[in-house]
């Protein structure tokens, strides 16, 4: 595309959020760099009005986030200049179909700075469970009295394993985060090899055997139909009494009618930030169980965060702007690995 005509952009995403992905300054920057009308947010390409169909005919970049529409044959009916998609969040598993990559539309993605916040969250999960924060808590709530040296004796973050399953966005960005403390970082990813662990600075273990060492147990793995209930009765049935399991991925990576017997025996903490259903039924043990610390999806960019995002899209905007190629993009052969 010629930096000599500036590219024509379109939202399409919940008008929701644009004011903390785009607040004004980064909306001026986006609009030197691009034709875009603030105020113009297309919900639909099948029927769009009068003014957004005139608007997505002209488009060469759709701007998308939280609540687009899905991505198909009536996006390219609506958009025949469509060229790039800029992603405003995550995955675009749900998003994309297959027909607009098959068309040359090239999809852009802000999941690494996504996973930021959420490999923070984990981070604060994993030292916060070494230290059994949670469980003393609620303890200190029942007793007013600090817990003696014996109870805290098996406490501490010295030596902890955390055994950290897929090497995703999350999963790496984790691993980076680990690396100045006191612990033994395992992995288990079936596409990592040996030098690549030992790069990442992990030692490498297959799934049972990383389920079998670690005293906390953390999900990064993508949602594919080769990992719904990746960790099955068996399989949770491996991690050690007393073992805590972090999941900030997706519920369906976890059998959850064999984590609820285990955790409703008391012999395994979890902390979900995700769940399968989501959000879980009124009437589930599992937000009153005093060994599960339960949290609404709220890892991922929140408030604040999503300006991080949305400084990723003006920056691809930028690149596409000036014919270079994106620094964010999604392939559609990336799907069947990634989230």
């Amino acid at each position: 595309m010629s930096s000599a005509q500036p590219p024509v952009a379109v939202f399409a995403l919940d008008p929701v959020h644009l004011p903390l992905l785009f607040p004004a300054a980064l909306m001026t920057r986006l609009g030197e760099v691009a034709r875009i009308d603030p105020s113009l947010v297309v919900r639909d390409f099948a029927g769009p009005g009068r003014e957004a169909a005139h608007a997505l005919a002209e488009a060469d970049v759709l701007i998308t986030g939280w609540g687009s529409p899905r991505l198909g044959t009536e996006t390219l009916a609506a958009m025949p200049r469509l060229r790039t998609v800029l992603h405003a969040a995550g995955s675009v598993r749900s998003l994309v179909g297959a027909a607009l990559w098959n068309h040359g539309v090239t999809v852009s993605s802000a999941v690494t700075a996504n996973a930021v916040p959420v490999a923070e969250y984990t981070l604060a999960m994993i030292l916060l469970a070494g230290k059994d924060a949670f469980a003393l808590r609620e303890r200190f709530r029942r007793s007013h009295a600090h817990p003696s040296a014996a109870e805290t004796a098996p406490v501490g973050n010295v030596g902890r394993r955390v055994g950290v399953i897929g090497a995703s966005r999350v999963g790496r960005r984790l691993l980076e985060l680990l690396r100045p403390f006191d612990f033994e970082v395992l992995l288990y990813d079936p596409y990592v090899n040996p030098a690549e662990a030992a790069e990442l600075g992990v030692r490498l273990l297959p799934l049972e055997e990383l389920l079998r060492l670690s005293d906390i147990v953390s999900l990064h793995a993508p949602d594919i139909p080769e990992t719904r209930h990746l960790l099955d009765r068996a399989r949770l049935g491996l991690i050690r009494d007393g073992g805590v399991l972090i999941n900030t991925s997706r519920g369906a990576l976890v059998d959850h009618s064999a984590l609820t017997d285990d955790l409703l025996s008391g012999r395994l903490q979890a902390i979900l930030d995700v769940t399968e259903p989501e959000p879980l039924p009124a009437d589930s043990p599992l937000y009153t169980l005093p060994n599960v610390f339960l949290t609404p999806h709220v890892a991922g960019s929140l408030g604040n965060e999503l300006e991080r995002l949305g400084r990723v899209v003006v920056d691809e905007l930028e690149r596409v702007a000036a014919g270079l190629p994106l620094a964010h993009e999604i392939h559609h052969a990336d799907l069947a690995r990634t989230a």
